[in-house]
């Protein structure tokens, strides 16, 4: 598998990466929530297989647990948080144009990346 890569709200592994589509294992520790984003390039699909959380899709805020699934699409703003004590293990593919991690337009953010 891929390297893991740290953040302020836990961790994410990209398990595929290709020119049409991106894979990752995301990881939010309990207490951490993403930041409030979007992206211009590509959507995302995300299944939850591990923990519970609060998904946020253009202000429409949406329980995950596991075996839920959530499309979100391309230039909605979106944000996620882990609402247990366990960690919240999301399965995102994206898909468009470009995958890149700088396709991330931020609007607010707990740990100040904006």
């Amino acid at each position: 598998m891929g390297k893991i890569t740290k953040c302020p709200w836990g961790s994410f592994e990209v398990l595929s990466d290709a020119p049409d589509h991106k894979v990752k294992r995301i990881v939010v520790e309990p207490d951490g929530v993403l930041s409030l984003q979007r992206h211009k390039q590509r959507s995302e699909h995300w299944f939850v297989v591990s923990g519970k959380g609060i998904a946020s899709v253009d202000g429409k805020k949406k329980s995950l647990h596991v075996g839920i699934s959530l499309d979100i699409p391309k230039k909605a703003k979106h944000r996620v948080q882990n609402s247990s004590g366990e960690n919240l293990i999301i399965i995102e593919v994206q898909t468009g144009e470009y995958c890149g991690d700088d396709d991330i337009e931020r609007f607010e953010d707990k740990y100040g990346r904006i």
